[in-house]
């Protein structure tokens, strides 16, 4: 599955989930996230979002996730990239970045 757009999406909230403790939360999660992506690749075609699992959900999708988050089926912070999750609880890097290369992103000049 190749793609030019990647949506990287995150959802979490202000409370560190239960299983996280001594994790950051998940605005730090979201921040660390963008920064970590873009030392190692182009982000031209990557945008980024972060949803509150304690705000009103933008799109039927949104809510699904957020009722699974609710339902403790699924951990947060929860990352998806194009609405595949690819990490929840304490994300790690290795597989996100094996995601982001099936879609070939380019990656930055070292």
């Amino acid at each position: 599955m190749i793609s030019e757009k990647v949506r990287i999406s995150v959802y979490g909230a202000d409370q560190i989930c239960a299983s996280c403790v001594g994790a950051p939360g998940s605005k730090d999660t979201f921040e660390w996230l963008q920064a970590a992506i873009g030392r190692k690749y182009m982000t031209e075609g990557i945008t980024y979002e972060y949803i509150d699992i304690d705000e009103t959900p933008a799109t039927d999708i949104q809510k699904q996730f957020i009722d699974q988050i609710e339902a403790d089926e699924l951990f947060y912070p929860l990352v998806l990239i194009n609405d595949e999750i690819v990490a929840e609880g304490i994300p790690r890097l290795k597989d996100i970045y094996r995601v982001l290369d099936t879609y070939r992103i380019k990656q930055q000049n070292v």
